[in-house]
């Protein structure tokens, strides 16, 4: 396997390598198979792999998530978009198309990609649509950059500026230009979309980090670009570029280029962030970065230059299953990080199989749990080689926003979805405070109160107490982990929060809630240890 095989087994593969369920060589399948063919791209895959990457389609529903199959069986849905219409766009990266899905009709509409090699699969990680009608995506396996008119229904590929090994993954159109992030060839592209065939120019920016890669970016309210470099469980850095102090200075100058170090700011990342993945500036300023090999996600404020770590809940049992027990502590892996119209932040948990929506104002924590799964991705085999029914993950590896929606696909499960964020929550959260006091050593008692907003009989409830360092611990005081609650009815939950004699000063935040079976709501609690 080459370098970017290798890197897409890493990063991408998550809790499955760990597992013993790791991404295949996504290439080509093994020449010594011949498989029954079916005439769908289902025949990309070896017939012992097909369920694992093709999934059943069966579109699932809860009162918060609807699900929707593709016509086309293993189309691999993965890079997602919405146009001004409300349409939905998406990438398959099993068949090189591009599909239409109009939420009115619930319709969906597949365009050919005469262009495509035939049985070709890419990984199209980066999309965005263009105010003149134009879809943009990226294709790691040929290392381009597409261009689809939905207008005249044609593709145009451009070539990206590759040396060596190029993965060009996360994709925006900002205003005049389009900005694309080389995760494997650790740079950041800047191209004009005005030109086209041959003679478009290419702006690389190389990172300041040798070896590294150069993850999801992000631009501020002044232009300035924010994006990370790291290195595999190695940590890294967080950078903003000055683009518009490079380019005036470039333009200004007899000097093709100038020294990057000049127009960027270096900020070391904290030693628990490790993949950071997904970024996003926030209405305040502030930047959040996803944690791929975690349950964290974290908030940067460049004004004081401090981080702070937040935490997810742990994934229901049915995401990994554990069958044989290899999984001694679960994680919910977040991947890509957007902000909505409302200030609030959206993020995937890849392993978690859900969709979240986190208030920075409110500090609270809403997980929508996505129905289906496929269990050729966790450990779900109970050894008697019959599968079990609820178990794994979907692989939701791209969601895009449109107002109260959030739409998603499933890339091993063959269908997009859609969350509904404005249907109403059935569980309020209400803490004692907000804060806590405390110093290392010291055990506190705090409490707060999970209130029925349904008008069903009797809610299943299973209690979220989740913190983001072993120092703090959550001590249950009298209370049940799971329990029961009447329509209508509320319970005072009381904890303990340990710190241990080791605890290192600092903010810190704990999450506290309740996990149903089809969402979680949470909030989180400031605790600042002296």
């Amino acid at each position: 396997m080459n370098k970017k095989g290798l890197l897409v087994v890493l990063f991408f593969g998550g809790i499955m390598v760990t597992s013993g369920f790791g991404l295949q060589n996504m290439m080509s399948p093994p020449l010594e198979d011949v498989p029954e063919l079916t005439g769908t791209p289902a025949d990309n895959f070896p017939e012992e792999q097909r369920a694992q990457f093709c999934g059943s389609s069966d579109a699932k529903s809860t009162d918060y998530v609807q699900e929707f199959s593709i016509p086309t069986l293993c189309t691999n849905p993965l890079a997602i978009v919405t146009d001004y219409d409300g349409n939905v766009w998406f990438a398959e990266t099993n068949t090189g198309n591009l599909a239409k899905f109009d939420p009115n009709t619930e319709t969906f509409s597949e365009y050919e990609n005469t262009l495509w090699p035939p049985g070709a699969r890419s990984m199209m990680w980066g999309m965005d649509y263009a105010p003149d009608g134009s879809i943009w995506y990226t294709d790691e396996a040929y290392d381009s950059i597409w261009k689809f008119s939905t207008i005249d229904e044609k593709y145009e590929r451009l070539t990206y500026p590759s040396e060596g090994d190029s993965l060009p993954q996360k994709l925006l159109v900002d205003g005049s230009q389009i900005i694309i992030n080389d995760f494997t060839g650790n740079k950041l592209t800047f191209l004009d979309p005005s030109q086209s065939g041959k003679e478009i120019n290419y702006l690389s920016i190389p990172s300041p980090i040798d070896d590294s890669v150069t993850a999801d970016f992000a631009v501020d309210a002044n232009d300035n670009v924010w994006y990370t470099n790291w290195l595999f469980q190695q940590g890294g850095v967080l950078v903003k570029f000055d683009q518009n102090g490079y380019l005036k200075s470039v333009a200004n100058s007899d000097e093709k280029f100038l020294p990057l170090l000049d127009f960027i700011e270096i900020y070391q990342l904290p030693e628990t962030l490790l993949t950071p993945n997904g970024i996003v500036v926030a209405d305040d300023g502030t930047i959040w970065l996803a944690d791929t090999t975690s349950s964290s996600f974290f908030n940067f404020d460049p004004v004081v230059g401090n981080f702070v770590q937040y935490v997810t809940s742990d994934p229901q049992l049915s995401t990994y299953g554990n069958q044989t027990g290899v999984v001694k502590t679960p994680i919910s892996r977040p991947y890509w990080i957007e902000s909505d119209d409302q200030g609030r932040l959206v993020f995937n948990e890849q392993t978690g199989n859900n969709i979240s929506v986190m208030d920075p104002i409110s500090q609270s924590l809403v997980e929508y749990h996505v129905p289906s799964k496929n269990p050729n991705w966790a450990d779900c085999d109970p050894g008697t080689g019959v599968l079990l029914a609820d178990c794994g993950v979907a692989q939701i590896f791209d969601f895009t926003i449109d107002g109260e929606k959030i739409w998603f696909t499933e890339w091993a499960e063959n269908n997009i979805g859609v969350v509904d964020t404005s249907v109403p929550l059935p569980l309020e959260i209400q803490l004692h405070s907000n804060s806590l006091i405390t110093t290392p050593g010291n055990s506190e008692e705090f409490n707060f109160v999970v209130s029925s907003l349904s008008q069903k009989d009797l809610l299943g409830v299973s209690l979220i107490l989740s913190s983001t360092h072993d120092f703090l611990n959550l001590e249950l005081v009298e209370t049940p982990k799971t329990f029961q609650l009447d329509s209508d009815a509320q319970r005072s939950i009381f904890i303990i929060v340990h710190t241990s004699e080791d605890a290192i000063p600092g903010t810190y935040k704990v999450l506290l809630g309740a996990q149903l079976p089809d969402v979680a709501i949470s909030k989180y609690v400031t605790v600042t240890i002296e």
